[in-house]
């Protein structure tokens, strides 16, 4: 067995099999940033038991149960500036809306590079790098990965993840966050991107780093954008979910949001409080997971409360859960008013239904609990009217998937999520999204909602739509990187489209004509708690846009007049 010292990340360790896709020696000598990278940054410094820990963590067992920081295993993880700044990335918090520091870090690195750096009024910043020697007149390339993440946390995490940084850690190969999510959805586009931008063996044409707010949210970064914003003619988004496989067509989407006010009445005499608790669900990416079968935390709780044998008189409320449009709701609690002499009763029933619901959903929601608990009697609660009506909206919309494709194998059409639950203080608020790959359908579907929350009595509008990408098939893009993809790892990769909104949707309207491709590390889990990212995945995502920049030229890429669109 080799030292610790002789290993680093991502390789396989002597005698494991090696991976059949894992980075290429070759191509495995990129380093980012080079001399001047290593000179300009200390690393922090790594002892011999830390280093033994690290040789193996992609390798065999035991060592797979090996937790290291990532704040230790970075320097000895390639490419060295890739991991050195999606380190610094989980430093600073930026959930979406909160991601001014990001902006920040991101700006001031481009301007110590000494290179063109433009921050817009809503945070976008966009770094301009010219092509090296021989590459002048070439297509202008794009790279974009957005800047803020999914704040999740698992229940028993004590983060603020409105201030604290991510506590990433590396182990088995995978690179995780405790207790809350990672942000490698989109970090790590970012931190390859940064690491291009400051390598000095790369050769490349003239370049613009893009990156964006607020993509998980609104895409107020991407819709912010003007059609003179950019020059690039061809455009690689760096937000795909798994390395191998080149994205050409996602899914539009819509929210659609339910407000109501309600008159509230005081809670009958001699009532009992309690808090009612569907918690445990795995949820996860509304679109991406979507099709997975697992539960919708709110429409669990609103089929407690709408099944409920019409013997008990229960008063709601409060009903609260879910903090993100495009999550699958993982927990949802309601506060209840009970007579005291039903409450044993009741909690009968709450158990039974817990065991009914932890039964249908044992494969996709193991850790799926349905829990009663006495609490304080809460002064107010629904009128009775609003409660039955309120409710069984919740409970009567279309939660999942609407449509599969006709055309694409295993790929959803058409969904719809129910995120975001509030009632209370006499306030109804209900935030949907729904995804299409037509639009039309997205159209149909987000009226399929709204017309249950109306008949409710809830206003409903809708906002924020986008539409689908459309797949380019005979994309130069898509075929200039298919062959440096085979070409670098002897393997071909897979062409498809996702069921999820990327801003190259917006994009392809705001900049005409702009060649596109999705491509990414390997994440699992991304906007759940449990998000893990494939460290060997990542140098070859980087080798792979080395290589393709390498390549750019008037052939591969016919649209050289000019070479970059003007601005």
């Amino acid at each position: 067995m080799r030292t610790a010292t002789s290993e680093a990340i991502g390789a396989a360790s002597p005698g494991c099999p090696s991976s059949p896709r894992s980075p290429s020696n070759r191509l495995a000598r990129h380093s980012p940033g080079g001399a001047r990278a290593a000179r300009s940054r200390k690393r922090p410094r790594v002892d011999a038991a830390v280093l033994l820990a690290l040789s193996l963590l992609g390798g065999c067992s035991p060592s797979e149960e090996s937790r290291v920081p990532l704040a230790d295993a970075w320097p000895t993880m390639h490419p060295t500036a890739v991991w050195q700044h999606f380190y610094e990335l989980t430093q600073v918090p930026r959930k979406s809306k909160n991601e001014g520091k990001a902006t920040a870090l991101v700006a001031d690195f481009g301007r110590s590079l000494g290179l063109e750096t433009v921050v817009d009024d809503v945070g976008n910043v966009i770094i301009r790098k010219p092509a090296t020697r021989g590459m002048d007149g070439i297509p202008g390339v794009v790279l974009q990965a957005h800047l803020d993440m999914v704040a999740q946390q698992a229940p028993d995490s004590t983060a603020n993840m409105d201030t604290d940084p991510v506590q990433a850690y590396v182990e088995g190969g995978w690179v995780r966050a405790d207790g809350t999510t990672l942000g490698a959805d989109d970090g790590i586009g970012v931190a390859i991107i940064m690491a291009v931008l400051e390598a000095a063996d790369v050769v490349h044409g003239p370049l613009e780093a893009l990156f964006t707010v607020d993509e998980e949210e609104d895409f107020t970064g991407i819709d912010n954008l003007g059609p003179d914003a950019l020059t690039g003619r061809v455009y690689i988004n760096v937000d795909n979910e798994r390395e191998g496989q080149f994205i050409i067509s996602s899914a539009g989407g819509v929210y659609v949001l339910a407000r109501d006010t309600y008159e509230e009445v005081t809670a009958p005499p001699g009532m009992a409080g309690f808090l009612l608790t569907v918690d445990g669900l795995t949820g996860g990416h509304s679109g991406l997971d979507i099709d997975k079968g697992g539960g919708s935390a709110h429409q669990i709780m609103a089929r407690l409360l709408v099944e409920a044998p019409a013997t008990f008189d229960v008063r709601v409320a409060e009903v609260v859960g879910g903090d993100q449009r495009n999550a699958i709701p993982r927990k949802t609690t309601t506060l209840i008013a009970l007579p005291p002499d039903q409450a044993d009763a009741f909690a009968k029933y709450v158990k039974d239904f817990g065991a009914t619901v932890a039964s249908e959903l044992a494969a996709t929601d193991p850790g799926v609990v349905v829990t009663m608990a006495p609490t304080g009697l809460p002064p107010k609660v629904m009128d009775a009217e609003a409660q039955r009506a309120l409710i069984r909206a919740v409970y009567d919309v279309p939660q999942g998937v609407y449509k599969m494709s006709d055309t694409i194998p295993d790929l959803v059409e058409t969904s719809g999520n129910l995120g975001v639950l509030s009632i209370g203080d006499g306030q109804f608020t209900a935030d949907s999204y729904v995804r299409s790959a037509i639009d039309s359908e997205r159209d149909a579907e987000a009226q399929r909602f709204a017309v249950v929350f109306e008949e409710a009595g809830a206003t409903v509008t809708l906002e924020g739509a986008f539409s689908s990408w459309p797949p380019n098939p005979d994309s130069p893009l898509l075929a200039l990187m298919s062959r440096v993809y085979e070409g670098t790892f002897g393997a071909a990769a897979e062409v498809g489209a996702v069921h999820a909104g990327l801003e190259t949707s917006v994009a392809g309207v705001t900049f005409p004509g702009m060649d596109m491709i999705s491509i990414g590390a390997t994440t699992q889990n991304v906007h759940k708690p449990e998000e893990q990212l494939e460290v060997a995945s990542v140098a070859k995502v980087y080798d792979l846009l080395v290589a393709t920049l390498r390549n750019v030229d008037c052939t591969t890429i016919p649209t050289c007049a000019g070479g970059s669109r003007a601005r």
